[in-house]
């Protein structure tokens, strides 16, 4: 018989936010908490060292509560230890960027973290009273203001024993349900026949989370790679390994696909709570997201009811779907986005967008703030759009022309704002006039000293503004500000700092991150393990260097299931897509592959262009043909090619239209002229004869442009392959995506054709996947051949196996 107790651990700070937080959301007041922006670790080094020898700096306090059936263990960090003569004194330092005068008591939840530590330290020493110091400090002068209490030691055992009373039935449901859970992952077998290289793959999965390490996978579609990285995943947890999946994607198609793969092991009794976060405007109840109290009932007292309604929801259903969570949220009056992100503490598992982990704007503060960690194991599906996504969440940028445009709207308003403003700008106004176009700096530290002055004074202001319309503008300026700074204090050698005038004139400071993984990694070694696997992860040593900073992260090939010969893969040379070669006569002779193709096979095809440019010129030229030459040349079709095209502006309901268009049936082929790496090229199912083919027209390079000339050099610098890092990867992965639109699955059929001699190059076949080996070269005058004689031979193939049938 197992005698030793479940432990539930829970640090002293998450503990007192949880249970103490009371009130309305209100996005009219700006968080100055030190996780917030994380400007406070200087200060606090500072004040500490100010102190002198009776003041023990960030001492570790741990607390063992003894529960019925399971021990709670609080842990946590005290800022300072003063031993004085009368007695000890826990004090906590709160950094803050609004003026100190307006701070009239302590912050309760603050106060309660360090009653916490205090209670901890005393029951600990048998002190029969103590002292709790609170200790402010405004970051932009470094004043101080300090409130202090003392405590008799029986008064706030009562107090923290009540406050662990509130928090024992939420402790006790998570040992209930985790045997619950357990028990049932127990008896999940893998739901399907192993496709070929299938069962490797979930080997592979579960060895690297055994061994706590990182695994890239490059997995060509109709592998399963979802139910085969999530599997073996569940059965980790099951055997704690790891208590948390985080499932990761940028599409909303993978979230739903992931979905459906827990809906699948649900079917053999799986008892996990799988949740996906859904974002806030999507979610929100109100016609407009404004969340403060006076705008939107569900703002108003949502603290005072979450947590019930939270609890009630956890222990009445495993189901956590869309509606079920809008129902409750309608059923308690709270926000919807808001208890959603609450719920996800207490799940199993959570399916959502990369920035709800990774961004150090709208990260989860719950679980990737700082100090948190936990046994997650993070699942990355199409891993490789997270290289620009990376670098989008950790560069920022400021323009000087916002700061004058602020300055304008409260220069009425507010005279030290003002006065912060103007001079910001001057320093602004210094740097543009050093540069012409663009130039690459050393550092912006004075910049960013005034700045930190400034946020001063947007703190105040947007507590005093009544005049709702101004306080709007300023406070999207502050968050923009905010977001800056955040990203100066991640500054290093994975950075390029550059001031530049723009298209419009406008002089902008960036901070661009060139290199992600450093950022990223800081995240996901809040984690046990991380899978980062997609259909086109090569080379994978370019994945891996951009994506983590490991030496020792593991790396598979999967193998494809399809039969290569069911595919006619052909790259065509005579055509190019390079600027000196792009003329009338170059679309003409496009629009003719485009033509011969489309009318080898009677089928939906799309065409992926390099930019919507080049889109229209072959769109003319092809109906140009249609027009001259169709009842001439193919009189027994007797069909125009109907065609589609995407536009840059397209709605929800244009994509759907477009997408329509290749479920219908109909007497001529299809063709859907699309740009690659947009909303068709990647993310998108078409199987069987849904779509029979896919040209890619161009190796979709990224267009010249300072910010890839940047990365570019870098690489350079960096004794990497800058050209292949800032162009060519990039681009043949939008080739490799676009192309995977054709084979879905062991039932497709279909044709992909290359067109662009740069496709022989031997630095881009080195980008190819393995499955490619049997491409064949063509040209405009062969190619309708060897078109009819693959799908002859794939007629011919079906008829046999009907016979044999």
């Amino acid at each position: 018989m197992d005698l030793e107790q479940p432990v539930i651990r829970i640090s002293v700070r998450n503990l007192v936010e949880f249970i103490l937080r009371a009130g309305d959301i209100d996005n009219r007041i700006a968080s100055t908490d030190k996780d917030t922006m994380q400007l406070g670790s200087r200060i606090h080094r500072k004040i500490q060292k100010q102190m002198g020898p009776d003041y023990h700096a960030e001492i570790s306090l741990k607390y063992e509560i003894p529960c019925k059936d399971f021990t709670l263990k609080l842990e946590g960090r005290a800022d300072g230890i003063i031993e004085l003569p009368e007695g000890i004194v826990i004090d906590e330092i709160k950094g803050v960027l609004r003026e100190l005068n307006q701070i009239k008591e302590p912050v309760p939840v603050h106060l309660a973290q360090a009653m916490c530590y205090a209670y901890i330290y005393a029951a600990s020493h048998n002190l029969p009273e103590i002292g709790v110091q609170m200790t402010y400090c405004n970051m932009e002068t470094e004043e101080i203001k300090r409130f202090q209490s003392g405590y008799i030691f029986e008064d706030l055992e009562r107090w923290f024993y009540e406050l662990i009373g509130k928090y024992e039935k939420w402790a006790r449901y998570q040992i209930q349900w985790k045997k619950k859970r357990d028990k049932s992952i127990k008896d999940v077998e893998f739901p399907f026949a192993y496709r070929e290289g299938q069962k490797n793959l979930v080997t592979s999965v579960y060895r690297t989370i055994l061994r706590k390490k990182k695994l890239f996978i490059q997995a060509p579609t109709g592998v399963g790679k979802t139910i085969a990285t999530l599997f073996p995943a569940v059965k980790a947890v099951g055997e704690g390994l790891g208590d948390k999946i985080f499932y990761l994607t940028a599409k909303t198609i993978t979230r739903t696909v992931a979905w459906q793969a827990f809906e699948t092991l649900r079917e053999q009794a799986l008892r996990m709570k799988v949740i996906v976060l859904t974002a806030k405007d999507k979610i929100c109840f109100c016609e407009e997201t404004n969340c403060n109290p006076d705008h939107c009932p569900y703002a108003k007292g949502h603290f005072d009811r979450v947590n019930d309604a939270v609890y009630e929801l956890l222990t009445s259903s495993d189901e956590l779907n869309r509606e079920i969570l809008e129902e409750q949220a309608r059923k308690w009056k709270v926000c919807p986005y808001e208890m959603s992100l609450d719920v996800a503490v207490w799940v199993d598992a959570i399916i959502c967008d990369y920035n709800y982990v990774f961004d150090p704007q709208a990260h989860l503060r719950r679980f990737f703030g700082e100090g948190n960690k936990g046994d997650y194991l993070f699942l990355i599906d199409e891993a490789h759009n997270l290289v620009e996504r990376g670098r989008q969440m950790y560069s920022a940028s400021i323009c000087k022309e916002d700061f004058l445009g602020i300055k304008k709207k409260v220069r009425y308003e507010d005279e030290k704002l003002t006065e912060r403003l103007e001079d910001c700008n001057r320093g602004l106004l210094a740097m543009k006039r050093e540069c012409e176009e663009y130039k690459v700096l050393n550092s912006v530290s004075h910049i960013y000293l005034k700045l930190l002055n400034l946020m001063t004074e947007l703190e105040r202001f947007l507590e005093e503004c009544e005049k709702e319309d101004i306080r709007e503008e300023v406070l999207e300026f502050y968050f923009h500000i905010r977001s800056f700074m955040d990203i100066h204090e991640r500054l290093d050698e994975n950075y390029v700092i550059y001031s530049e005038l723009d298209g419009e004139g406008k002089f902008r400071v960036h901070l661009f991150c060139v290199n992600p993984a450093g950022n990223l990694g800081e995240f996901l070694q809040k984690g046990n393990s991380t899978i980062f696997f997609s259909a086109t992860l090569l080379p994978i040593t370019y994945y891996k260097k951009l994506l983590s900073t490991g030496k020792e992260d593991y790396a598979i090939y999967a193998e494809s299931p399809f039969d290569v010969e069911h595919r006619l893969l052909m790259v065509g040379g005579d055509v190019s897509t390079k600027y000196t070669r792009r003329n009338e006569e170059m679309y003409q002779k496009y629009a003719r592959y485009l033509w011969k193709l489309a009318n080898g096979k009677k089928g939906n095809y799309l065409v992926f262009f390099p930019s919507y440019r080049f889109l229209e010129d072959v769109y003319e030229a092809f109906e140009k043909i249609q027009e001259k030459e169709e009842l001439e040349v193919f009189p027994a079709l007797g069909h125009r090619i109907t065609c589609v095209t995407q536009s840059q502006s397209m709605s929800e309901k244009d994509r759907e239209k477009f997408l329509n268009t290749f479920e219908e049936e109909r007497k001529e082929s299809l063709l859907g002229f699309c740009v690659m790496g947009g909303i068709f090229s990647e993310g998108i199912d078409l199987t069987e004869d849904k779509l029979i083919g896919a040209v890619i027209v161009g190796t979709g390079l990224p267009q010249v442009c300072r910010e890839r000339e940047i990365l570019k050099d870098y690489f350079d610098q960096h004794g990497q392959r800058g050209f292949d890092y800032a162009y060519l990867y990039p681009g043949m992965n939008k080739v490799l995506q676009a192309a995977g639109r054709v084979i879905r699955t062991d039932e497709d059929r279909g044709v992909i054709l290359l067109l662009d001699d740069r496709f022989f190059d031997r630095r881009y076949q080195e980008t190819f996947p393995r499955e490619w080996e049997n491409q064949r070269s063509c040209s405009l005058g062969n190619m309708a051949e060897q078109i009819e004689e693959f799908w002859k031979k794939e007629k011919e193939e079906a008829q046999t196996v009907r016979r044999k049938e």
